[in-house]
């Protein structure tokens, strides 16, 4: 006999079968009637009693055989505001549920179901509401709710330009050597750079997809996604099996926003999945953050759209951190060069500045130029001569030839 944490582990392994990724009608049939009971409703229909074993105990609706529920009077009771289509694809598809098939699979890959209530679920899912996943697949040696503690997803497009590709390994890198966790869709383009990035850093990272965890998708990233199963994490809210479709991909990118502590986009055109990534995080009260590319890039106009409204411009890991670690967490100050006229007072720099540019001029040119007495200019001449700005022909005064002087410091000898 099954245990409560048991037979609800399996209801809902069933329910991620039969419910599409954040449907929010059947998230709030989830939360009006529980998963156990939600399954017996699709399952058997609007009967008080379920089926029962020949003990008299009644049957576990996620492993008794399926049976044809009927017609289901009551259903505007049970799932109020919930078109008939829909529960009718619910229970169709309850039909074809094997939950306890799943669970086998995955224990056989290594991996794990993770519901609501476990040590290891990211309480922050919960920010989603009757969006929230029923349960996320996963595979790795990490310990999710760990990891998203201390994550940021990195996501741009999938045709990106070898700048996108630099700057989001780059920034994956970056953040995975200050021990951030990198979050992303494993998809072609930025997603990929920026696995690679933190893997090759020997840093964590974790793969949300859009089908089973069982499987590679793309198929060109199955290296890719072996191994950050190996070194990282793969979560999907699919059981084994389950294929991909654009629906799936756009409902994927919720669980991206909230399960990190913010969004980074690395070049998206207006059009982009990248974009819903971030507008989702914007809404769950998450950071946004966007890098820019060229102006004349399509593939950046998403991006600077979206730096103009609700997201804040980053250039590098420090200033991702600055936004979303600890307080007092600072990218360093950013500034040009010192140069050596710069620590010039301004009295001097004033008389440096009245010298003309290609050509010798007298002391009394110099001094009328900088409004200054002769006396007073002859004097700063002399100083900008030994700091090696100016030097002197006859009577005339000019800027030295050269941007460096020599030194005249021997060495190697005395």
């Amino acid at each position: 006999m099954t245990s409560p944490s048991d037979t609800e582990r399996l209801a809902r392994a069933a329910l991620t079968h039969i419910i599409e990724p954040g449907d929010e009608h059947a998230g709030r049939a989830l939360r009006n009637h529980g998963a156990l009971r939600l399954l017996e409703l699709l399952t058997y229909g609007d009967n008080d009693r379920l089926p029962t074993t020949p003990d008299s105990r009644p049957a576990d609706p996620a492993t008794a055989p399926a049976r044809d529920p009927g017609p289901a009077p009551h259903d505007g009771t049970h799932f109020p505001g919930t078109g008939e289509r829909r529960i009718a694809g619910w229970r169709r598809r309850a039909r074809t549920a094997a939950p306890q098939r799943d669970l086998d699979r995955i224990t056989r890959l290594g991996g794990r179901f993770l519901i609501p209530g476990d040590t290891e679920w990211p309480s922050q899912l919960d920010d989603l509401g009757d969006a929230r996943p029923i349960g996320l697949w996963a595979r790795g040696p990490a310990d999710l709710r760990t990891w998203a503690l201390r994550s940021v997803a990195l996501v741009g497009a999938r045709a990106c330009t070898p700048y996108g590709a630099h700057t989001a390994a780059t920034l994956a890198t970056g953040l995975a050597e200050h021990g951030w966790v990198v979050v992303s869709g494993a998809a072609f383009g930025i997603d990929g750079a920026a696995h690679r990035g933190a893997l090759g850093s020997g840093g964590a990272t974790i793969a949300v997809l859009a089908c089973g965890v069982d499987a590679a998708y793309p198929r060109g990233h199955t290296a890719l996604i072996r191994r950050i199963a190996e070194q990282g994490l793969v979560i999907g809210e699919l059981p084994p099996g389950g294929h991909p479709t654009r629906s799936r991909f756009i409902l994927r990118n919720r669980v991206i926003a909230a399960l990190t502590r913010g969004t980074v986009v690395v070049e998206a055109e207006y059009r982009s999945g990248s974009l819903v990534t971030a507008r989702a995080a914007a809404r769950l009260g998450r950071h946004t953050m966007g890098v820019p590319g060229p102006v004349t890039s399509g593939l950046s106009a998403g991006v600077h759209e979206l730096l103009r409204g609700e997201a804040t411009l980053v250039t590098d890991a420090a200033e991702i951190i600055e936004l979303i670690g600890d307080i007092g967490q600072f990218a360093p100050p950013r500034h040009g060069p010192v140069l050596p006229r710069d620590l010039l007072d301004p009295d001097t720099a004033r008389i440096l500045e009245a010298l003309p540019g290609h050509h010798a001029a007298p002391l009394d040119d110099i001094a009328a130029r900088a409004g200054a007495h002769p006396d007073h200019t002859l004097a700063k001449l002399y100083e900008l001569h030994s700091l090696g700005f100016v030097e002197r022909h006859q009577d005339d005064w000019r800027l030295t030839n050269s941007r460096t002087r020599p030194s005249n410091t021997r060495h190697g000898g005395p």
